[in-house]
Parts: structure tokens; C-alpha cells; sequence
């Protein structure tokens, strides 16, 4: 290193270049325009494939479910959040297309982090995350989201009850 880069690195570590160069960040952020959203009176809608949100358990479009009971979901889930008990299915009355079905599906959203990893472990796609992220609750046992639950698509954003009540 030579004596001018040393001279010109000590300059840069002078206290007073620091607390200069601190103070020309503050001032900067000062004069930036405020990004502020008035939440939840207007809603922004996530972007497009922004899936973040609530899971979602689908149907073919006869009413069979794609849920075959895998479990690989449950497997994949790093925060163990999804429980699922398979079962065979009936050949008289079948449930899903294949020979097993979900009998039992629950997904704790305490323990959920959101991460999609279920969704890419499932092969026949069944479950999606979709952009629903409004979800609160009022105890543990709301928090844990049935199959049932999970079959029904979640409403708009900001049209649940708890929402317009917010706003009143």
C-alpha cells in the first residue's frame, strides 16, 4: 500500500468525515416522499404472483379433490404445521381420483411460516397459497385451519367481516 492510499484511507476514517458522511444519509432520507399506506381503508393488492398468503385446498372440476393423502406436504413442512391422515379410498363413492384421500387435513397458521415448501413437495398440485394474507384470530383453535376450511376459497381481500368492522 502506498503512503497516498494510506493517507487518503486515514482521511476517510477522520471522525469528522464520518459523522459528515452519516449526516448526508439523514439528510437524504429527510427530503424522500413518505410512503404511507392508509391500511385497511384502501387495500393495495399484492402483486399478481405474489402467493404469500392463505393455502388452498383444490378440486378438479368434476368435485373430486386433488388431495391423494401423500403426506409429502406434512413431510416437506420445516415448522411442522401440516397435519395429514390418509385414508384408501371408497370405489364406490371416491373422494379424490386415486386410491387414497386426505381423511384429515389441518394447517396450524401459529406454526406456519409461509415458506411454500408444501406446495412444491405436492405432485399432484392440490395445494396452492393464494394472495389472501388478512387472517387474525382470536384464539389457538381458530389458528388451526381445517380441510373443510382449506377447500373454500378465501374472499377478497378486505370483505371479512373482522375488516369492515375495522373500518367503522
Amino acid at each position: 500500500m502506498s503512503e497516498q492510499q494510506g493517507q487518503s484511507q486515514s482521511l476517510k476514517d477522520w471522525l469528522p468525515v464520518r459523522i459528515a458522511r452519516g449526516m448526508a444519509v439523514t439528510f437524504k432520507q429527510m427530503f424522500r416522499k413518505d410512503v404511507t399506506e392508509q391500511y385497511p381503508k384502501e387495500i393495495v393488492p399484492p402483486p399478481a404472483r405474489a402467493h404469500m398468503g392463505r393455502h388452498l385446498l383444490n378440486k378438479y372440476d368434476n368435485g373430486l379433490e386433488k388431495c391423494i393423502g401423500c403426506e409429502l406436504c406434512a413431510f416437506a413442512c420445516p415448522a411442522d404445521a401440516i397435519y395429514v391422515q390418509g385414508a384408501e379410498n371408497d370405489p364406490d363413492n371416491p373422494v379424490s381420483p386415486g386410491e387414497r384421500y386426505a381423511k384429515d387435513y389441518q394447517i396450524n397458521y401459529l406454526r406456519c411460516i409461509g415458506c411454500g415448501l408444501c406446495v412444491e413437495a405436492c405432485p399432484v398440485r392440490a395445494l396452492t397459497l393464494t394472495s389472501y394474507y388478512e387472517m387474525a384470530f382470536q384464539s389457538r383453535e381458530e389458528a388451526i385451519f381445517t380441510k373443510e376450511q382449506l377447500l373454500e376459497p378465501p374472499p377478497p381481500l378486505g370483505t371479512a367481516e373482522a375488516d369492515r368492522e375495522a373500518l367503522h
